[in-house]
């Protein structure tokens, strides 16, 4: 058991540092993109979700904070069902399920799953939990005091942060063929509407890849 808890620590303190580099990369962009300061510091405090905190500065920047709400939501929809998945790991009390349900994040749910229900479920989550909010914060300010002391960001390849951190973010799971499937298919949809529609609206269309997904389920899993 305890080579098993030396190793689930290892796990997140390395997650740990890579969400910080993936922060730093928003903390950047943001500012960069004209965001006060504040702002992204808010946004990463209240929000605390990586790809949706991309998405919505991508969004914002070009006048479409509309969209910028409505890809978010969409985006996170999966934690409803994550979070009754996981309600044992976050434990009782409306304290605990108030300040739990924060960090549940798609790695906090994937750490917990991985380990029976118990105490060892609940340390799980709320370590990795904890260590990525921390780490994520952490990572914002040093990318606004990055980005706010670089007078041509562009220079620093900072332009090129936002997909790049898109992409670390979705490789994991990219390894799924099906996930790959509908994330080409949606990809596409974008790419093609881009001349033609404002932007925003490209990536909501993206969604119709999960149109693949559900033509591939059983006609019982359609109902």
């Amino acid at each position: 058991m305890r080579t098993a808890e030396r190793t689930l620590t290892r796990d997140i303190g390395a997650l740990g540092v890579a969400v910080v580099a993936v922060g730093a990369s928003f903390g950047a962009i943001a500012v960069a993109s004209g965001l006060p300061a504040w702002a992204v510091v808010a946004m990463s405090v209240l929000v605390f979700a990586g790809g949706s905190q991309f998405m919505a500065v991508g969004l914002i920047t070009v006048g479409n904070p509309f969209a910028a709400v409505f890809a978010g939501l969409l985006l996170n929809a999966r934690h409803l069902p994550f979070g009754l998945a996981i309600a044992d790991a976050i434990g009782q009390g409306w304290w605990r399920r108030l300040v739990g349900s924060h960090l549940l994040v798609d790695e906090s749910v994937a750490f917990a799953m991985a380990l029976p229900a118990g105490p060892v479920r609940q340390r799980a989550y709320w370590s990795t939990g904890v260590t990525l909010f921390v780490a994520w914060q952490t990572g914002t300010v040093l990318g606004i005091l990055l980005g706010g002391s670089v007078g041509d960001t562009d220079a620093l390849g900072l332009d090129a942060a936002f997909p790049a951190g898109m992409i670390a973010l979705l490789l994991p799971s990219l390894r799924d063929r099906d996930t790959r499937h509908v994330a080409l298919s949606g990809a596409l949809v974008a790419v093609l509407a881009t001349p033609f529609l404002p932007a925003g609206l490209p990536v909501l269309l993206a969604l119709s890849g999960l149109l693949l997904a559900w033509r591939r389920l059983p006609v019982a899993g359609r109902r």
